[in-house]
């Protein structure tokens, strides 16, 4: 029988409605908001026609109000909640419509998180982490910054937009009003802070790869590459003449979220050596020892999180977070203990090292019998490929390179590490070993490792109650030195043999291939 025609067609929204899924919306989905955003994984055949409200989107993403539905489609809704780590002991305020507040926002290629805090007691109300929702936009920096030259504003937008939307429900769950909250603090890498800001990102994305902030400081037209603007200049949900603040550069893609790393760890403050490493899209690693420190920026790509990995997925519930190889198949543990959807990056590196453990996968990444799939969990449909296995190496490497070529800058032995911060998304939940044992982590002592979780959003928090803070973090910012990797003479060469899973080296070649 034909179909009603004054009934309105059914789209992917309504299809989240009876998934009892939450999907963002401030627009009563007329496609004006463009919040929206969900990635179409199967189906996408069964779609209706693009609609200009969608105009800014590429595949596999639509919007959920604008997708008309005409057969069975798969789709996850972009803003995904995250596992959030803090301290479990750490006291809360209770949230007080007298009280004033600040915010925290880190700005991560992949993860948004925000914090509120209680500037008079100096004490968290909420934390909430989701995923960044530009991931419309390319997966790394170097897309986003493409992204945003064929379409300016679209990622701004929707980045303001998720803050605002996450602002609004936290409003309503705690009573607090958006007038009581008078500062913010934003770190994120260069790239994510200055599109947050609303500036140009196109130099950022081509030599000498730096901010249009860092090339005026060059330049001799500002002191600093901080960054401050009035909430309403911004669009923020906040009182409309809050402050809105970021830290300095460090140089080029060592962006503010390292210099909110420094704050967090103490890094370059106190004597011996000591390394950090913060692993996402874009891993940083810091070294200082005696009066040097040096950072370097490594192209790591979104492997460890989920992108480019076939059941590879963010540290959300139903990911698997720790594996052990059991006779002939896994056993495993997931995230909030429900069914498993995919595999986390602590779970990744658990798989790696368990398949090199037991000889089933040689250091490049070739299966024992040569097959191209191993069975993680047959029942659940779960894998790993040899095309996710080098879709990690290469992420690997880029992490390992960048540890070893400061290690080799400095002279320092990972033996002589004092001490190595091991911050990110999923650091907390790595096995330091099995991370060491397949080459991700430098072979330090594994008693040195102290894991620090956001840390961009500790220092962040830090920066937000402390004046003071800021002025010792402009001074210490300018004592670092910037090693651009892909100038290091034997970086291909580091790089091709940092694709094997296998232990770094123990002690410090002077040039050339990586030995031992």
């Amino acid at each position: 029988m034909p179909g009603n025609p004054s009934r309105p067609p059914r789209t992917l929204f309504d299809e989240a409605d009876e998934l009892a899924l939450r999907v963002p919306t401030s627009c009563r989905r007329t496609g004006r908001c463009r919040e929206c955003v969900v990635e179409v994984t199967a189906g996408e055949e069964h779609l209706g026609p693009r609609t200009d409200p969608e105009s800014f989107l590429r595949p596999p993403f639509r919007l959920a109000c604008q997708a008309t539905v005409n057969g069975p489609v798969e789709f996850d809704v972009v803003r995904r909640r995250l596992r959030i780590v803090v301290p479990e002991a750490a006291e809360r305020a209770t949230p007080s419509t007298a009280a004033v507040y600040g915010l925290a926002i880190d700005v991560g290629t992949t993860t948004l998180a925000l914090e509120l805090v209680d500037l008079e007691a100096g004490l968290t109300v909420e934390v909430i982490a989701i995923e960044n929702p530009q991931r419309f936009g390319g997966s790394d920096v170097m897309n986003r910054i493409s992204y945003d030259a064929s379409q300016p504003g679209e990622l701004r937008q929707a980045v303001r937009r998720a803050v605002n939307g996450e602002l609004r429900e936290l409003y309503r769950r705690t009573g607090i009003s958006r007038r009581q909250v008078s500062e913010v603090v934003v770190v994120g890498n260069s790239t994510m802070r200055d599109l947050f800001f609303g500036l140009d990102v196109q130099p950022i994305g081509e030599r000498p790869y730096k901010s249009s902030t860092e090339l005026e400081l060059l330049a001799g037209e500002r002191d600093t590459t901080a960054l401050e603007r009035a909430a309403w200049e911004l669009g923020l949900k906040v009182h409309p003449k809050a402050r809105v603040w970021a830290p300095p550069l460090v140089a080029s893609h060592v962006g503010a979220d390292v210099a909110a790393d420094l704050v967090a760890t103490g890094v370059g403050t106190r004597d011996g050596v000591e390394m950090l490493i913060d692993v996402g899209t874009n891993t940083e690693v810091v070294i200082a020892a005696g009066d040097r420190i040096v950072a370097a920026s490594c192209p790591a790509g979104p492997a460890f999180e989920g992108g480019g990995v076939t059941y590879g997925m963010q540290a959300s519930e139903g990911a698997i977070e720790s594996l052990r190889l059991d006779g002939a198949g896994f056993r495993y543990e997931t995230i909030g203990g429900a069914p498993p959807q995919g595999i986390c990056g602590s779970g990744l590196i658990d798989l790696v090292a368990e398949l090199r453990r037991a000889g089933r996968m040689s250091p490049k990444g070739v299966f024992a019998d040569r097959s191209f799939t191993i069975d993680v969990d047959p029942a659940e449909g779960i894998s790993f490929t040899r095309a996710d296995a080098s879709a990690l190496a290469q992420a690997k490497a880029a992490n390992s390179v960048g540890q070893w070529v400061l290690l080799r800058e400095l002279g320092i032995d990972p033996a002589e590490v004092d001490r190595l911060h091991l911050a990110g998304g999923f650091a907390t939940y790595v096995d330091v070993r099995n991370a060491i044992e397949i080459g991700f982590l430098a072979p330090v002592r594994p008693e040195v490792v102290v894991k620090v979780g956001n840390a961009a959003l500790r220092g962040a928090r830090e920066l937000l109650l402390s004046a003071s803070a800021r002025e010792r973090l402009e001074e210490l910012v300018a004592r670092v030195e910037h090693v651009e990797l892909e100038t290091t003479p034997d970086f291909f060469e580091l790089f091709v043999d940092g694709c094997q899973f296998k232990p770094l080296p123990a002690r410090v070649a002077t040039g050339g291939r990586l030995a031992g």
